[in-house]
């Protein structure tokens, strides 16, 4: 199981309120810009997105068409972009119900989900075309995950056509439980009591968040854990050392072509995140370079991991395209090492023991 990085104080962290006097930049603010700028907007266009994608599903299977089908997976190519800037954020509401496993049940190392998918296809499971029911199965049978091998696994150019109703209607069901639990986080992180007013208000009686440091170090921690993820999970997992340890099976959404927009949309969200919070604006003077050099180290990495076009097969087996995956590789390294050591250490933060780490 997965542990999150923890950041263990190791100075006083003046900038954000333990200072008698108040600092220039509040914890409090600091917190409410990313939750207001990034948070709250990138959870509600996941529920846009979850929305349409359950409409294109059900207009599939109500008139089954190679353009309906196309449509159908074009919703879903959005709402695998949408979900992969908002899932840096893996904490909160999407953490309550299961929710984010059961979004993204990944990595499928042992191929469970794949063989709990197949099964309920190939047995025509009733049960597992209405979403009610659905929602209390596997994890991996209820996701993108599951979705992907629907509209791109074999057998699924039978959705053309009215050859294979259950499985466009398993389909549709497993796009109305995702929509489901995106209006629920998306719901969650408005709610005016919620987990948001627990993380922008910090304090003695505060049951998460103690005092702005703590509050600080969970934004933090979303970058460093996100590229670790990002580089040594997911890129790492199929980009072998040299192109014969290649494992492109292994990449993530690799059925639907998606690999690189999920790994884009990751770095996205944590220079959106970052921009929306101004955590810059709390470096002392002579550091904040940090900022911008943060700034167009993600750009760059957003910028490479898009021009990384077609299946990622081919995209291994193309010198000039595996080119742009190990650089992509070495500006999230980069990037660890300026977030996790140097911008960490100006706020008085020390990196604990790596969110890769076994129980």
């Amino acid at each position: 199981m997965l542990k999150r990085l923890l950041l263990v104080l190791a100075l006083p962290l003046a900038m954000f309120g333990a200072s008698p006097a108040l600092a220039e930049v509040k914890a409090t603010d600091v917190i409410q810009r990313a939750i207001d700028g990034f948070v709250r907007p990138a959870y509600a266009s996941l529920h846009r997105h979850t929305e349409t994608l359950t409409k294109s599903m059900r207009n599939l299977c109500d008139a089954p068409s190679q353009t309906a089908l196309d449509a159908a997976r074009a919703e879903y190519s959005y709402t695998v972009e949408a979900w992969s800037e908002a899932e840096i954020i893996g904490f909160g509401p999407i953490k309550e119900n299961n929710r984010l496993e059961r979004m993204l049940y990944w990595p499928d190392r042992k191929s469970i989900g794949l063989k709990q998918v197949q099964a309920a296809l190939a047995g025509k499971d009733p049960t597992a075309t209405d979403p009610v029911q659905l929602a209390g199965k596997s994890v991996a049978m209820q996701g993108l995950g599951a979705l992907e091998f629907v509209l791109y696994g074999d057998g699924a150019e039978a959705l053309a056509g009215k050859d294979d109703p259950y499985r466009c209607a398993y389909g549709a069901a497993v796009a109305s439980n995702i929509e489901t639990m995106a209006t629920d986080v998306d719901a969650a992180w408005n709610k005016p009591d919620g987990f948001a007013a627990l993380w922008a208000n910090p304090g003695p009686q505060n049951p998460l968040y103690r005092d702005g440091t703590e509050a600080v170090t969970e934004l933090v921690g979303v970058f460093i854990n996100e590229l670790e993820m990002v580089r040594d999970v997911r890129l790492k997992g199929f980009l072998g050392g040299k192109p014969e340890g290649d494992k492109p099976k292994l990449a993530i959404f690799w059925r639907s072509q998606s690999t690189a927009t999920s790994l884009a949309g990751n770095l996205s969200g944590m220079d959106t995140l970052f921009q929306a919070s101004q955590l810059g604006d709390a470096l002392p003077e002579d550091a904040r370079w940090m900022a911008d050099s943060i700034h167009i180290q993600l750009t760059n990495g957003v910028a490479t991991a898009k021009s990384v076009n077609g299946p990622i097969d081919k995209a291994l087996a193309d010198p000039a395209q595996r080119d742009k995956l190990d650089h992509f590789a070495l500006i999230t390294s980069s990037l660890s090492t300026l977030i996790g050591t140097r911008l960490t250490a100006e706020f008085g933060l020390t990196a604990g023991f790596s969110s890769l780490d076994g129980d």
